[in-house]
């Protein structure tokens, strides 16, 4: 299994040989959906939280006696029932969402995505990625290149999730040149998992050889 291999400008370099056990794997939807699921259920942080009746302050007191007032019976103001009182099964910020997700199944979902993907001609590599110095005028030009590429002309007219840019090692100049691109994030290729590249059109590996290797 092999691809071709551009440079910086977009211009053909090469190719490169594929792991069939990462870009070659039958699609699975079931396991994306339910990886992908349990992904982002892991990673909600909830705010929204609101009192049950024993944490409202005061409502010691009965209200009334019992009987022989020809009213209901209470035996607080801070029921849920009451102005002021509780909040019966109401948000509460202590709710755990965590899922679990196997190592396994987490990165067969990742080869999926990866061989969807690939096979969609939506993986775009790079021989290298670097800039001189941290200037968003030459991240422009290089993302304009890549847009003129067969297959990924929406690199310069997606306005949202157009790409993650992948690459061995981020520096600070590769960071600061593609900082005020809100249509694309520029990670590691190792921490990449099935959410992040699932978000984008496109997925960029820069220095496919190196990058690579983190699957061995």
């Amino acid at each position: 299994m092999e691809t071709i291999v551009y440079n910086q400008k977009g211009q053909e370099t090469g190719k490169i040989k594929l792991p069939e056990a990462v870009f070659g794997v039958s699609w699975n939807a079931d396991l994306v959906h339910q990886v992908v699921v349990s992904m982002m259920s892991s990673a909600r942080h909830p705010i929204a939280n609101t009192k049950t009746r024993g944490e409202i302050r005061g409502g010691g007191k009965k209200p009334w006696q019992q009987k022989g007032t020809g009213r209901a019976r209470h035996g607080s103001t801070r029921s849920p029932i009451w102005v002021g009182g509780g909040v019966a099964h109401g948000p509460r910020a202590d709710k755990n969402y965590d899922r679990k997700v196997n190592k396994k199944a987490k990165a067969k979902a990742l080869y999926t995505i990866l061989s969807k993907k690939f096979k969609d001609g939506e993986i775009l590599f790079i021989d290298s990625l670097s800039f001189t110095e941290p200037k968003a005028a030459e991240a422009k030009n290089t993302l304009m290149a890549f847009s003129k590429i067969k297959g990924f002309e929406k690199f310069g007219t997606k306005p949202k999730n157009v790409a993650i840019i992948t690459v061995e090692k981020k520096t600070p100049t590769l960071t600061k040149s593609f900082k005020n691109f809100g249509n694309l994030e520029v990670e590691e290729f190792r921490t990449i998992n099935p959410v992040s590249v699932l978000n984008h059109k496109y997925l960029v590996i820069a220095n496919p050889k190196e990058s690579l290797k983190a699957f061995e």
